[in-house]
């Protein structure tokens, strides 16, 4: 197995989408890239922590590549937009890549430097070492399945779904 921690934007979007991904083990929405120890969801909120909201893909890379869930990262959200995805605006939607090794750092430049071929904008993501990540609470988890009807929900994940299974069905469960 191994491990993944990306942002962009709301984790409740990222965590929807990859937890729709043959080969993911695990998804857990969570925070990373900041300074503060055990932030809470209030805190990160406030933009004032240094943290990201993110997610940690645990993945079976022998069903599915990194490479794979990268070219998914880039689809699924705009990481030309500086610390911001639609209406959630601030430090902690910003677009990262925390990678664990130093070959998992190489896979997510040339990714990074093959997306920038497809966005007329520079792409603002930052990749850095993880340091820490930290579980969000446990009412942000898998979020999307538990409150389907929620508005944010149906306007702003349910196209990113849409869009995920139409490019990518073959990914799929």
């Amino acid at each position: 197995m191994d491990k993944i921690v990306l942002g962009g934007g709301c984790f409740w979007c990222l965590d929807a989408s990859y937890r729709l991904l043959n080969g993911a083990i695990e998804v857990v929405s969570g925070y990373a890239g900041g300074e503060i120890e055990n932030p809470t969801y209030e805190q990160v909120s406030c933009g004032d922590t240094g943290h990201a909201e993110v997610v940690e893909i645990t993945f079976d890379p022998k069903k599915i590549t990194l490479e794979d869930i990268l070219d998914i990262f880039w689809t699924i959200h705009d990481p030309t937009t500086l610390n911001r995805q639609g209406n959630d605006l601030g430090t902690q939607y910003r677009s990262a890549i925390y990678y664990t090794s130093s070959q998992q750092k190489d896979t997510a430049l040339k990714s990074l430097a093959n997306a920038q071929k497809l966005w007329s904008d520079p792409i603002t993501t930052e990749v850095k070492p993880l340091k820490t990540f930290y579980p969000a609470e446990d009412y942000h988890q898998n979020y999307f399945a538990n409150n389907p009807d929620q508005a944010y929900c149906q306007v702003v994940i349910n196209p990113k779904l849409a869009k995920l299974r139409e490019k990518f069905s073959q990914k799929l469960k």
